[in-house]
């Protein structure tokens, strides 16, 4: 049995053995999705069944922020939910299994929407029901009472909006390269415009359709949980509409909803204040604040590539990539601004 990187076949498959119900060994290992962030592998055995195996990504070093016991807790809390995720199996806390936390959860068959030609897969109805769907289900994550499902633990859940600007403005001092005058002045305005926080709720982090199984018109599965805090769940909501991109909005095909046929961010929003009863008249701060926070993200990811921290990558443009990073504060300021 040869392994792969990120999988101790022997050590993985003895564990299978032990701990999932009718198991049948041989099992074979794929990578589905890698990068910077937390491994995602295919898990086959010899039946045909399939699993999905996630760990942190090779040779990590901050273990707070690939927390696979943390992960596994949220989507096992969700199992049952109005919130449609994928069934957990297991959890392997033992280094020595394979030099990493992991675990395991049933396989969802469908696509996941990356991009215009993933879309485009779907006909343009299914595009719409879908697009419905996904505000009915944030609106049914923000409605889940995070103490009655055992998480009410997870992250503090008051001052989240000032407890992120703290950290983000910390990081884009920390990686700053050059002058984007418009970073601090969408920062002195995000915190002069704070709005108050009513109620806390589940936050995804990360809610779009790039993180989602579907089907035509509906959401088998919601992925990638490992932002997933407690705080206002607004953020999660201008999160959304950024990358709700319009047909034409945008150069290139990398926003799936740039294929069109999906509602438009005015349906969305009203959809979602119907369901939840929130007042999103100050939606645009939580859109600004959304770019705001992906600039200082890709500030610290453009100064790491820079300095030659990531090693060589032939494929990255620097100057590109520096310019999202103003044309992200930018949008950010614009939005602020009125």
């Amino acid at each position: 049995m040869n392994d792969i990187a990120g999988i101790s076949n022997e050590n993985v498959s003895r564990w299978f053995s032990e701990n999932v119900a009718q198991i049948e060994l041989p099992l074979s290992f794929s990578l589905i999705a890698g990068g910077h962030s937390n491994l995602t592998f295919s898990v086959t055995d010899a039946a045909g069944a399939i699993y999905v195996l996630r760990r942190p990504p090779l040779g990590h070093v901050l273990e707070s922020a690939h927390d696979m016991g943390r992960e596994h807790r949220i989507i096992s809390a969700l199992q049952g939910s109005a919130v449609p995720v994928a069934e957990t199996i297991g959890l392997c806390t033992d280094v020595e299994v394979n030099e990493a936390p992991f675990y395991v959860m049933r396989f969802v068959e469908g696509p996941v929407l990356h991009d215009v030609s993933a879309a485009e897969t779907i006909d343009e109805e299914g595009r719409y029901t879908l697009g419905l769907d996904v505000v009915d289900v944030l609106s049914a994550l923000h409605a889940i009472d995070p103490d009655a499902v055992g998480l009410g633990d997870l992250g503090r859940k008051e001052a989240y909006l000032a407890r992120q600007l703290k950290r983000w403005n910390k990081q884009w001092e920390a990686s700053k390269t050059h002058e984007i005058p418009a970073m601090e002045e969408t920062s002195a305005l995000l915190e002069a415009q704070m709005p108050e926080q009513i109620g806390a709720a589940i936050v995804h982090g990360d809610y779009r359709l790039g993180n989602m199984i579907v089907a035509p018109g509906k959401i088998l599965a919601v992925l990638d949980w490992e932002l997933c805090t407690l705080g206002d769940p607004l953020a999660d909501v201008g999160y959304l509409l950024n990358a709700w991109t319009q047909p034409g909005e945008v150069e290139g095909d990398a926003t799936p909803t740039a294929a069109g046929g999906f509602p438009t961010r005015e349906v969305m929003t009203e959809r979602y204040a119907q369901a939840t009863g929130r007042d999103l008249s100050d939606i645009n701060y939580y859109r600004a604040f959304s770019h705001w926070r992906l600039a200082a993200i890709g500030q610290g990811v453009y100064k790491r590539y820079l300095v030659g921290a990531m090693g060589e990558n032939r494929e990255m443009d620097l100057d590109v990539y520096k310019q999202s990073v103003t044309t992200r504060a930018e949008a950010a300021l614009a939005l602020l601004s009125g």
